[in-house]
């Protein structure tokens, strides 16, 4: 792991973001069970760091079935209350059950749309938006886009899916590169889209 590179600040020399970042944040993402895994996690993230979440993912991983949507979307009160006694995750009992109605909602969508990849993507246009920030401060929170899929996925059924998380999950899945122009990883992403 290059320390050395200049990169976005928000890693703040942290292993396991920084090893995030530099792999994973940004890159278009079109695989269906790690589109699911985002929405999962950022569901789980809301009123937290990433950095917590990063920390525990392996362990949603094991939890939730490698998040396997159609399992998740059977999981019944036995499996929540194992899930609620799971210290390797976060124990909240809302979130716990957005993610089985996510399961759901997330199957329907893909049924409808033939892939959630298909879904997700209309919201810009199939392609990444560009973004060409210089400083953290410059990074929106929302925007129009991460609205319409809020509002979209909401009346799908979908919980957890406000705007600031759409937009959280819009950079995860690389339908925004949110790389600051210094970064070392813009140039490489913007090669990706």
């Amino acid at each position: 792991m290059d320390t050395e590179k200049i990169r976005c600040p928000w890693p703040k020399g942290k292993a396991a973001d920084i090893l995030y970042h530099d792999n994973e944040w940004g890159v278009p993402l079109h695989d269906d069970r790690k589109l699911f895994e985002f929405i999962v996690l950022d569901g789980f993230q809301a009123g937290l760091s990433w950095t917590t979440i990063l920390r525990k993912r392996e362990n949603f991983r094991k939890a939730f079935d490698d998040f396997d949507a159609l399992k998740i979307s059977n999981y019944d009160n036995d499996k929540i209350q194992s899930l609620l006694n799971d210290a390797g995750i976060i124990r909240n009992k809302l979130k716990i059950n957005a993610t089985i109605g996510n399961a759901r909602s997330f199957l329907e969508t893909q049924k409808e749309f033939g892939s959630f990849d298909k879904y997700i993507w209309q919201f810009t246009g199939a392609k990444t938006i560009q973004n060409n920030w210089t400083s953290n401060s410059q990074i929106p929170v929302s925007t129009a886009e991460s609205d319409a899929m809020s509002k979209d996925m909401k009346k799908r059924g979908f919980k957890f899916a406000g705007t600031t998380i759409c937009y959280a999950f819009m950079q995860a899945a690389g339908m925004v590169n949110d790389h600051l122009t210094a970064c070392f990883r813009h140039e490489e992403v913007k090669q990706q889209h």
